[in-house]
């Protein structure tokens, strides 16, 4: 732990496993963000302690919790930060992205280079612009408690392919945007039932969708990024808004596939295929199963459930963006 002068307190959260952590990137981040902040830094040592210190830091009185790594990284803070719930007067969230996609710091415009990133950091804290931006929140059964997500949360085939790539990295293999693709097509072609979808969906006014083998809820678009390109699975989905659904009712393999390349192409006629379905601006979602099915949410595979609910959280955060 490390500790400067500036006019603001802040608390630089660092996961030393992230993408592009390296001691010179280290040593700028630390240098350039202390001559804004009276700083203390903290290497992250195991799985939600990035969680647990910005919890504190919120307890603290700390004005700008900054974190460095990927979204992960970024999920465990803005659950740290919201454990007490929304947070609009409470310590801003900043993020100098270091993972391999970064989805969310690229939704608030920042630039995904950690370096670059750092620099425009600079500038915002120097003009004190901050804006407010939503939340999702998430609660099974089994949860007393809301776990929140900053751009995506997914229920069914999407979640499963996350876990699938967890167990791959955990074997030692690297996470690259090809693990991801082997990885879904392995769990499309032998460990998906391609016949019965097995997830109901129920809107806040209490309608039904049909049965999906996948359901996306979007805090903010894109979806997610394969290298350069963004992968759009809700259009019209921001942070001013409420949730976005993506939903996937047919995994017969001509419109499966055709929905693939729908994402890939960011067609405009996402959503108007067979098997496909989109829900703008929802306030709350609930998903269920007659047996548990993969959940995720921010990339974060956190293993089966059976019933649960999404809820937009307007206002959630102030953020430096």
């Amino acid at each position: 732990m490390s500790e400067n002068r500036g006019d603001l307190s802040g608390l630089l959260v660092m996961n030393p496993k992230a993408t592009t952590a390296t001691a010179r990137t280290y040593d700028v981040l630390i240098g350039a963000l202390s001559s804004q902040l009276d700083l203390r830094t903290v290497q992250t040592t195991h799985r939600n302690h990035a969680a647990d210190l910005a919890r504190q830091a919120s307890a603290d009185g700390i004005d700008v919790v900054i974190a460095f790594g990927g979204d992960g990284t970024v999920n465990e803070v803005v659950t740290g930060l919201l454990y007490d719930g929304p947070r609009p007067q409470g310590p801003a969230l900043a993020i100098v992205p270091g993972g391999s996609t970064n989805v969310f710091a690229r939704a608030l415009g920042l630039p995904n280079h950690a370096v670059e990133a750092t620099g425009a950091l600079l500038r915002l804290l120097r003009t004190g612009q901050t804006r407010l931006v939503s939340m999702g929140a998430t609660r099974s059964d089994d949860e007393t408690a809301d776990r929140y997500f900053t751009f995506s949360a997914g229920y069914g085939f999407d979640a499963a392919v996350v876990g699938a790539v967890e167990e791959r990295r955990a074997a030692g293999h690297k996470s690259t945007h090809t693990l991801y693709i082997r990885s879904a097509v392995n769990e499309y072609l032998r460990h998906t039932d391609r016949k019965i979808a097995p997830i109901q969906a129920k809107l806040a006014d209490g309608s039904q969708l049909p049965p999906l083998f996948m359901a996306i809820l979007a805090n903010t678009s894109p979806w997610t990024y394969l290298g350069k390109r963004p992968i759009i699975a809700t259009p019209e989905a921001g942070f001013d808004s409420g949730l976005d659904l993506f939903g996937v009712s047919s995994f017969a393999t001509v419109p499966a596939w055709s929905t693939v390349g729908r994402l890939l192409t960011g067609s405009s006629r996402l959503g108007r295929g067979r098997g496909e379905l989109l829900r703008h601006d929802l306030p709350e979602v609930t998903l269920l199963a007659q047996r548990p099915v993969a959940f995720q949410v921010d990339g974060d595979y956190l293993g089966p459930r059976e019933r649960v609910t999404f809820r937009s959280v307007p206002d959630a955060l102030r953020v430096y963006a």
